[in-house]
């Protein structure tokens, strides 16, 4: 699901506070990309089986119906190990891996150049450090993020529909073929882009909302530990910087999904409904409504907040620590 909201927040360099010292900014003619790719799959995809199965309950929390028995992420997680065990929290994931690598790949390359070109871009402007790379590393994780929704949609639609089949009267499938081949035969090529255009509505001030919490959140937060503009005390030591990372990727979390929830919750309903019940967004607000009033929008809320607060801050130091790894010596 959610893979390239959260990895837009991964554009967020600690060179923006001022600690350059110990992180600086590694530009992607510096990295040995065939290094970068392949061990960036292995440690985005470390990351992805950790919290995948949060993914699944938070899809299953989204489409219940008001006569499903399974209505809070526990008892679906407990459902779920009953009946099928731990590949239960699983349904899915093999799609997802397949094809998360190609748009990783999509991905990181239009965000590292996008945002090297925007920084030239800007030169002649003679903005702030803090105002050049907010506005860089914002465009770049918008257009990156575009182009990989080309990729990420068609993924997601699959892959829901494994999430979900069986629960709340969703039909059973053998596997992602089948789910694609099934798709293909009811709507084309379009059935793969089903809520496309929510996607991009949902992951992009998704992005920016998480972005400027983040940005915000670390600012009071360094204030409050006497970390003025100039850093008064001297540069952080790295626990401290990590730890302020973690508490700012909390609240961007909480933010971000508290904003974004409504527009993810009709986009996955979307998304899994079969081709013979086919609906509009308009319907999808007026059954969420029925069924459970204004916070049917927020169902999955707490999963989805849990998994953006952790994959925010993981990617984050996931991403500046490839680069570095990456980093080709002069």
């Amino acid at each position: 699901m959610d893979i390239v909201t959260l990895l837009v927040h991964c554009v967020n360099e600690l060179c923006i506070y001022k600690l350059c010292i110990l992180i600086k900014f590694i530009q992607f003619c510096r990295l040995d990309k065939t290094k970068f790719y392949v061990v960036g799959a292995g440690l985005f995809t470390g990351i992805t089986v950790a919290l995948y199965p949060v993914s699944v309950v938070k899809t299953r929390l989204q489409v219940g119906t008001r006569d499903t028995v399974e209505r809070s992420a526990l008892s679906i997680a407990k459902g779920l190990l009953r009946t099928d065990g731990v590949p239960g929290l699983y349904k899915g994931f093999g799609t997802v891996i397949t094809g998360a690598i190609p748009a990783r790949i999509i991905f990181l390359s239009a965000l590292e150049t996008t945002k090297a070109a925007t920084f030239r871009v800007l030169e002649p402007f003679r903005l702030s450090e803090t105002t050049n790379a907010a506005l860089a590393n914002g465009f770049a994780g918008m257009t990156s993020s575009l182009f990989a929704q080309s990729v990420f949609v068609p993924i997601d639609v699959v892959s829901q529909k494994l999430m979900v089949q069986g629960y709340s009267g969703h039909a059973q499938y053998s596997g992602g073929l089948d789910v694609a081949r099934k798709i293909l035969k009811a709507d084309g090529i379009r059935g793969f882009y089903r809520g496309f255009g929510l996607s991009v509505v949902t992951y992009s001030p998704s992005s920016a909302v998480w972005w400027a919490s983040y940005g915000s959140s670390q600012r009071i937060i360094w204030r409050f530990l006497g970390h003025g503009a100039e850093y008064d005390k001297g540069t952080p030591s790295l626990p401290k910087i990590l730890l302020v990372q973690g508490a700012g990727g909390i609240i961007a979390g909480a933010t971000s999904s508290f904003v974004t929830t409504p527009l993810d919750t009709i986009k996955t309903r979307l998304q899994v409904m079969s081709h013979e019940k086919r609906s509009t967004v308009k319907q999808v607000v007026k059954d969420l409504v029925n069924e459970d009033g204004w916070k049917g929008f927020y169902r999955g809320f707490g999963p989805r907040f849990f998994s953006m607060s952790a994959w925010g801050t993981s990617m984050i130091l996931t991403y500046e620590y490839l680069k570095r790894l990456c980093t080709i010596d002069e």
